[in-house]
């Protein structure tokens, strides 16, 4: 057993170190063969096993290390987001439909590898693995709320998406937790392996859902250079007001603020809003924003890890 292990945790680890290569080339896969869309309709059970199994790294001693306050700060930074990414799309001119993906976007839970990139980072791992499992019990009324509020000139059937994060984020989020802190031993004996299961059904669902927008993309050029552009002021201001709620707070406080807030899971956004019935081209935002994130979260974490 133990060669096996040693492949499949040297596998694991391919897809980790070159997560953004793999999604480039997802991207790229999606854009040429269209068939891939195919991969949406499993998008429920795909966002599942994407968020349980990071889930399973998440133990019950992590959280009561934090105080409440400095978990407050990410939060009103979170609560932030999905007004700053509706300003956005309406300032680029973009339509309803886009406007409902940047939205989603900026609502749902910071990325999953978000503690990942803290601890890399030299910040506060057990605030921002916090901050994740209680935006992602939050999200269950939060996204559909902002949704509903903020989404205009599209008609958006909230009961898919609350059903969604039940079934696909909330339910695999609490039962994976339950069981570290069930059988903290034998779960945390398969730790190296989570996150490449992880990262492996993000590219399965940035290229099903590229595929799924590779027309719209391929014939409307100027659409797609509004929408890179959207996603990179988000995702820089996203950073900002990560900085601003936490910059009296200690260092490593604040860099797990600033990555919690300015990471915004986008192919949880993308699978949502596949799964919820909302209109294809509402997941384009999440696409792009996947490309964008994964480059500067990556900067970032090596800038803060040189300055300590």
């Amino acid at each position: 057993m133990a060669p096996f292990y040693g492949r499949l945790q040297s596998l694991s680890a391919l897809v980790e170190d070159y997560l953004l290569v793999w999604i480039l080339l997802s991207v790229a896969l999606g854009l040429t063969v269209t068939d891939l869309a195919v991969v949406t309709g499993f998008s429920t059970v795909i966002l599942a096993v994407m968020i349980g199994s990071i889930s399973l790294t998440l133990s019950v001693e992590q959280f009561s290390q934090i105080g409440g306050r400095a978990v407050a700060l990410v939060l009103l930074g979170h609560a932030v987001m999905p007004v700053l990414a509706f300003g956005i799309a309406r300032g680029l001119g973009l339509s309803p439909e886009l406007t409902v993906g940047f939205v989603v976007l900026g609502a749902v839970t910071p990325e999953l590898v978000t503690p990942v990139m803290t601890e890399l980072a030299g910040g506060d791992t057990a605030l921002s693995t916090t901050a994740l499992v209680v935006i992602g019990v939050g999200s269950l009324g939060f996204v559909p709320a902002v949704v509903t509020v903020l989404a205009g000139g599209v008609t958006v059937p909230t009961l898919p998406i609350v059903e969604q994060l039940v079934v696909a984020v909330v339910a695999p989020m609490l039962l994976a937790v339950g069981l570290r802190a069930r059988w903290p031993e034998r779960v945390g004996a398969y730790d190296a392996h989570y996150p490449g299961v992880s990262a492996t059904m993000v590219v399965l669902i940035i290229g099903g859902v590229t595929a799924a927008n590779a027309a719209v993309i391929r014939s409307n050029l100027g659409l797609l250079g509004s929408v890179i552009a959207g996603v990179v002021v988000l995702n820089g201001l996203g950073y900002g007001v990560g900085f601003l709620v936490s910059h009296r707070a200690e260092r490593a406080t604040r860099i797990a603020s600033v990555l919690s807030v300015g990471m915004r899971d986008f192919a949880v956004a993308a699978a949502l809003v596949i799964a919820a019935g909302l209109p294809t081209i509402a997941s384009l935002p999440a696409v792009v924003f996947g490309v964008v994130e994964m480059t500067t979260s990556a900067g970032l974490a090596k800038w803060f890890d040189r300055r300590e």
